[in-house]
């Protein structure tokens, strides 16, 4: 991060790490999936392809993070298990919940098509994500056992819901009729009425899934004599089992043993509310202004993978800037957001009490929403171009008490655009010019603004004159659209290239920080 008068409201970032030997869980669960089923026809009471494409986006993430070994999964919900000794982004709560969920929330998104090919993605598909920390084995063990039976007994129930709802009984009468029912009344009913042998149901539907790591050997190329030459590897895999939280499953896949350890023989009644204290969950501070950061993971490569333009991309920012407006349109509590690059911060209204202000719902609430408006947008801004990887971001949460700390925060964000943006700019054009990365940035180091400015002159480029978005970064607030031949107005959410350290921007904007409706309720002095 670049210097300045405003690197003071790094202070008020709290440190979340999660740690050691706790074995960390992360959660996740589809955000509005009844609504989304509904949308896009999903069989009732369980559509396989979506489960299919759920274990997909499940091992894509184990592919792509070694540090996860293990994940399960049931409906819309995935549970991934991270390896003993971790220091997956050095074990940071946001971090690592937000970077697993965008990554899947992104791995959904793109492989919509391979699994629902005559079908639009017409709502943007969005996950929530939790931490759980399983402070042994035995925990661990026991959270996976209630994962299982929750996925039994909502299959259970909601086969026989839809059985009886196919069958011309109403939604309420059907929920009536298994009101107190137990499971061997629920296997009587769907065997009596419906000619259904619960056990016979497939699988992935009774058990879920687990996604594990086995050990290949891939061939990588072929000796003189034709012997194949073989590389080893770890593949993630779909398997189902009857009992996952069981030693017998366990010790069939070394991956597991040799990253978590060992499985105890079996595991007592489990009670939920002794593993629900196991979440890892912190509530913002009411009464002060959020910040959400979005920041793209491994950007470089991804820019380099896409060809994106040096030292910018202007599409790339566009669509940066496409996602920010669809999130700020959403989510009446987005009050402000300001983009550059490939990270946009996300300004929450000081009196907010979305989910509660818990701080992991509302990170990986916004993260996952922006990575799948980044996908699904991504044809609007590349046409021709298909991504090689799907993007994933990583979020974090901040509060600031005072709306001046607040536009510092901003201010902070502002001045990093302009001096990143600089020094992007002579680099690239060093680079353009012959000279190799290491000595651009040996030509650069130690240099100051000016010097910078005219090094650039040297190549007939004023930096004043460049485009403003790459100099100022991208604002996203909601402004009074006024409608002509009447004075009534709407709101409609805009995108401006502007000064947001200098004063003038906020005394022309006092809605954005509710600065008007303060002043309009200032309490006289007697």
């Amino acid at each position: 991060m670049a210097n300045s008068k405003y690197e003071y409201v790094k202070r008020f970032e709290v440190e979340d790490e999660v740690m050691y030997p706790n074995i960390i869980v992360v959660q996740i669960a589809g955000r509005n999936f009844h609504r989304f089923s509904e949308e896009h026809g999903f069989e009732k009471p369980n559509d396989e392809k979506a489960l299919n494409l759920m274990n997909a986006s499940a091992t894509k993430v184990l592919e792509n993070f070694s540090d996860v070994v293990f994940g399960y999964g049931f409906s819309d919900e995935y549970s991934f298990v991270l390896k003993k000794e971790t220091t997956f982004y050095q074990r940071r709560a946001s971090k690592i919940l937000s970077i697993i969920v965008s990554f899947f929330t992104s791995a959904y998104a793109t492989k919509w098509k391979e699994f629902f090919p005559l079908k639009e993605l017409n709502l943007s598909p969005s996950f929530r994500s939790r931490i759980i920390c399983c402070a042994s084995m035995e925990v661990l063990q026991a959270y996976l056992a209630w994962r299982q039976s929750e996925c039994h007994l909502n299959n259970q129930y909601n086969t026989c819901l839809w059985k009886l709802i196919f069958s011309g009984t109403s939604e309420k009468e059907a929920k009536e009729i298994l009101k107190g029912t137990q499971k061997q009344e629920k296997n009587e009913l769907l065997f009596r009425q419906f000619g259904i042998n619960y056990k016979d149901l497939p699988q992935i539907l009774r058990q879920g899934s687990c996604a594990v790591k086995i050990k290949v050997e891939d061939i990588v190329k072929y000796r003189e004599n034709g012997a194949p030459v073989k590389r080893p590897r770890k593949k993630a895999v779909i398997v189902h089992s009857e009992n996952i939280a069981t030693k017998g499953f366990w010790n069939n896949y070394s991956c597991l043993t040799e990253e978590l350890g060992s499985l105890g023989e079996g595991i007592n009644k489990i009670k939920p509310e002794f593993l629900r204290s196991f979440k890892f969950q912190s509530k913002l501070m009411l009464s002060t202004w959020i910040v959400i950061r979005v920041d793209g993971c491994h950007f470089h490569r991804f820019c380099e993978d896409n060809g994106f333009q040096k030292p910018n991309d202007e599409q790339a920012l566009k669509l940066m800037n496409s996602c920010a407006i669809s999130l700020v349109e959403m989510c009446k509590d987005i009050i402000f957001a300001y983009g550059v690059s490939d990270e946009f911060s996300f300004v929450l209204k000081k009196d907010s009490l979305l989910y509660q202000r818990h701080s992991s719902e509302i990170i990986s609430a916004i993260v996952s929403l922006f990575s799948s408006m980044y996908v699904m947008k991504w044809k609007e801004f590349f046409p021709e171009n298909d991504f090689k990887e799907p993007p994933y971001f990583d979020g974090r949460s901040v509060c600031y008490p005072s709306s001046k700390i607040l536009r510092d925060y901003l201010a902070w964000r502002q001045v990093d655009c302009h001096i990143n943006n600089q020094y992007n700019t002579c680099f690239w054009m060093l680079v353009k010019s012959g000279k190799s990365r290491t000595e651009a940035q040996s030509c650069l180091k130690g240099t100051q603004a000016q010097e910078k400015n005219e090094l650039l002159a040297q190549f007939g480029i004023d930096y004043d004159a460049l485009p403003i978005m790459f100099r100022m970064g991208s604002s996203v607030f909601r402004d009074k659209e006024e409608l002509s031949g009447t004075d009534i107005g709407r709101d409609k959410v805009v995108v401006e290239h502007c000064n947001i350290i200098e004063e003038s921007f906020w005394k022309e904007h006092p809605r954005i920080l509710g600065e008007e409706a303060e002043e309009k309720h200032v309490i006289p002095l007697l």
